[in-house]
């Protein structure tokens, strides 16, 4: 019994992530993304990769985002087995402070969604003093 939770306890801290149901697995490569400092307006985009590993073709049903501050794109078209995908998640970069926002994996792997985090912090916008007036 403590060989079983202690071999379940080091699988759950892995970076891989498979759900599968009986036909189609779905494994991403990683769950969560950390952009660490991001410049205001700066790149917040981060893909996440993901394999279809099962018997049937994977199809993503609906990829939900936390708040509409995070925009994902998937792929529509079914998944072979042994092929790769990808969930693009743009985060908007004007809104500045610390984030840390989520996105929901619906497919046909799995009843449960899988969970993608991003996280990060968005920088102050720096003042254009070049525009101020000179001061005489």
């Amino acid at each position: 019994m403590v060989a079983l939770l202690a071999a379940f306890g080091c699988s759950k801290s892995s970076q891989r992530t498979t759900l599968s149901s009986a036909g189609a697995v779905i494994e991403f490569e990683t769950v969560e993304h950390d952009f660490g400092t991001i410049p205001y307006k700066g790149d917040g985009i981060y893909e996440f990769v993901f394999k279809s590993k099962g018997e049937e073709p994977l199809v993503l049903n609906n990829v939900k985002p936390s708040c509409g501050c995070t925009i994902p794109e998937w792929p529509k078209d079914p998944i072979q087995k042994g092929e790769k995908g990808v969930i693009k998640v743009s985060y908007n970069t004007r809104i500045t402070g610390s984030f840390s926002k989520s996105v929901s994996v619906y497919s046909n792997a799995s009843e449960a969604p899988v969970v993608l985090v991003i996280k990060g912090r968005v920088e102050e916008a720096k003042k254009d003093i070049s525009a101020a007036p000179a001061l005489e």
